[in-house]
């Protein structure tokens, strides 16, 4: 434990000039006090770890020290081998050198992890589109994802979801791909904001380069804008009576996070039915959506979605008559 702890502190050191005790110890996990004794360590082990004293201090490798540590185990050499989305790098233009990064790391490895690579591809793949979703490459994204990497402005006219259109200079931070949908995270003259890559007409790449916040974490962002999106929508509420085969159909019929909250916080009688108040993006949405747990779901309210539905299940029962 403590090897693999040391190994990681010098390859930190080695991909940032100077850390503070306190950034190490976060990263680590361990206490600012053992940061000091893995340090003294490797110094003893004869790798130049510096502590630079002072309030701005930090640790860093001194004369640009760099480890020849190459070993990997079956475990690391397999994941690394299953962080590529291969339909994700082509759509970017980036397959190709993607193999070849592939194969030089795979020619690197020793010959009792040489068959990592068709290991790992035996037994994962991830498809990122969504089902029935159309897979056509949106035009602009090989020219976003080249700006995205080189921290190139771009201009590019935009085209809003009313079919108004606008040309926009962009700082490109970065490219999410969500259910076969793809997305940049951008820069323009303020917050970063998301914009759907299929609605990008002609993208030209400006001369300059942008100094990118190296703060941003992309991941964060987007979880964070998800999050707040997939609220934002859910602007009305329905009461509805379940049976047990309802309360476990309701999460895939509806917003799964909404239908699992609402769950968790619904009273169940002594017949078995779970009545819950469930938020939803609109009382047309709720409509086809409830429709299809059938006879498992029962409106309560509000009146106008219950009449709905009794008018829908009474043609219903007409036809199977």
């Amino acid at each position: 434990m403590r090897a693999a702890r040391l190994i990681r502190m010098v390859l930190l050191l080695q991909t940032r000039r100077s850390m503070t005790a306190a950034e190490l110890a976060e990263r680590l996990e361990v206490s600012e006090r053992t940061v000091a004794r893995d340090a003294l360590a490797l110094s003893e082990a004869g790798i130049p770890v510096y502590a630079d004293r002072g309030r701005a201090g930090g640790y860093r490798l001194v004369g640009g020290y760099r480890t020849r540590l190459t070993g990997l185990g079956r475990d690391e050499a397999e994941a690394l081998f299953l962080s590529g989305v291969p339909s994700a790098l082509r759509e970017m233009g980036l397959a190709d050198a993607a193999s070849a990064a592939r194969l030089k790391v795979a020619a690197a490895l020793t010959p009792e992890l040489a068959d990592a690579p068709h290991s790992a591809a035996q037994r994962f793949h991830l498809d990122a589109p969504g089902w029935w979703q159309p897979t056509e490459t949106p035009e602009a994204l090989p020219a976003l994802a080249e700006a995205v990497w080189d921290d190139r402005l771009v201009t590019a006219r935009y085209r809003r979801r009313d079919g108004s259109g606008a040309q926009r200079t962009l700082e490109p931070y970065g490219l999410v791909l969500k259910a076969g949908v793809w997305y940049l995270v951008a820069r323009a003259d303020g917050d970063p904001r998301v914009y759907r890559v299929d609605r990008f007409g002609s993208v030209t790449p400006l001369g300059e380069r942008f100094e990118r916040d190296a703060d941003f974490d992309l991941p964060g962002f987007w979880e964070e804008r998800a999050a707040a999106f997939a609220r934002s929508i859910l602007r009305e509420t329905v009461v509805v009576r379940l049976t047990e085969a309802g309360t476990r159909a309701l999460r895939y019929a509806t917003d799964r996070a909404a239908a699992e909250d609402a769950l968790a916080r619904g009273e169940t009688d002594e017949e078995g039915l779970t009545t819950v108040t469930l938020p939803v993006e609109s009382l047309d949405v709720a409509y086809g959506q409830l429709l299809a747990l059938g006879p498992e779901c029962e409106v309560l309210g509000p009146p106008e979605l219950r009449e709905r539905m009794a008018r829908a299940a009474e043609r219903t029962a007409e036809l199977y008559r």
